[in-house]
């Protein structure tokens, strides 16, 4: 492994009195105190969110939820992703300016409560304790099959033991632009889902998992960022993992890691070797040859935004791996149409 990958072991603030990141890295516990009142930038510049991914196996779906706060505006989302008709359902809502005003927690292991409610869509994330519950619903939403309307309650366990990735990186060109990021895979589910006018229990049965994407930080005005995660259940273990290059400068270290029965596996670097055509099948990469997948993408969750001075090109797509990841050990794991997701993202704002 490079020695490039700097692993963070203790509590510490994550910004100076001049706004740059005091030790960067990875680790693998939340352990930067992140403070907004350092942040060298106007509330305007100041990005947070809290993005959730749920994936049930058995049934083939997949229901993202995002509150954000770009500082300029906020984003709020529910999407439906359905892998067997190869077709999604979104609804979306902006708020104008709301400037840090959205809740969103200054840290990811408190307990604390974020929330939004319009006619069309109810978004709302609670952490309490070792449990994460989402409650969400969009009435209106046309489902792919139709069907009018989504309402689910999910229950999320995250033990304090459990491993997740951390990053905290900056910016070559600027190093009070900073990114702090937790992502938190194979959280088991159980709860119920109502779709259209049926219901159903999510049991805990190791067919349901979600991912938190948990990110803070203040960006430049123009990136592309790949990203891809993937958690489940393989041979009577949890696995999934984490991967993500492209957005701010990687010498302290990467982000890309697999999880397995709650630990980390630190990988090195990878590549997305995307094709012309993305929706034919892609190769994802290591450089250290320990992460070697084929992905073929069913679902291409696509938005584009183009006003000027604000573009923002992104392309989530949802499909199945198949191949190898091996862990630190040298014990090879083996997978076959593994649900998951991996996305090319340009933002310019």
């Amino acid at each position: 492994m490079a020695q490039r990958n700097h692993e963070i072991t203790e509590k510490q603030y994550l910004l100076n009195s001049k706004g740059q990141i005091l030790e960067e890295g990875w680790a693998r516990h939340p352990y930067w105190t992140y403070r907004r009142r350092l942040i060298q930038a106007s509330r305007l510049k100041i990005k947070e969110w809290d993005y959730y991914c749920i994936t049930n196996h058995k049934e083939q779906y997949a229901v993202c939820a995002t509150i954000s706060d770009l500082g300029y505006l906020a984003l709020l989302s529910l999407s439906f992703i359905d892998y067997k008709s190869q077709k999604f359902s979104q609804v979306d809502k902006v708020k104008l300016l709301p400037l840090g005003k959205m809740g969103l927690s200054t840290s990811s292991t408190d307990d604390n409560q974020v929330s939004f409610a319009s006619e069309d869509l109810r978004l709302c994330f609670v952490k309490n304790g070792e449990k994460r519950i989402l409650l969400l619903g969009a009435p209106n939403m046309i489902l792919p099959d139709n069907r009018r309307g989504l309402d689910a309650r999910f229950e999320l366990s995250q033990p304090s033991s459990m491993e997740s990735m951390n990053i905290a990186t900056s910016w070559k060109e600027n190093r009070t632009c900073f990114y702090l990021n937790e992502k938190v895979n194979c959280m088991p589910v159980t709860g119920h889902i109502r779709l259209g006018e049926e219901s159903f229990n999510i049991d805990a049965d190791n067919t349901t998992f979600a991912v938190l994407d948990w990110g803070r930080g203040r960006w430049t005005y123009q990136n592309t960022w790949y990203w891809s995660s993937a958690s489940g259940f393989v041979n009577g273990h949890k696995f999934g993992f984490n991967l993500g290059y492209g957005f701010t400068d990687r010498t302290p270290a990467t982000e890309n890691v697999i999880f397995y029965d709650d630990k980390i596996h630190k990988l090195d670097d990878i590549t997305f070797n995307i094709p012309q055509d993305i929706m034919s099948p892609w190769t994802v990469t290591s450089s250290d040859g320990r992460f070697e997948m084929t992905f073929k993408p069913l679902v291409n969750r696509a938005a584009v935004t183009n006003a000027l001075i604000i573009k923002s090109d992104q392309k989530q797509v949802f499909g199945t791996f198949t191949g190898k990841a091996i862990l630190d050990d040298g014990t090879v794991i083996e997978i076959k149409d593994f649900l998951g997701f991996a996305e090319k993202v340009f933002n310019r704002y």
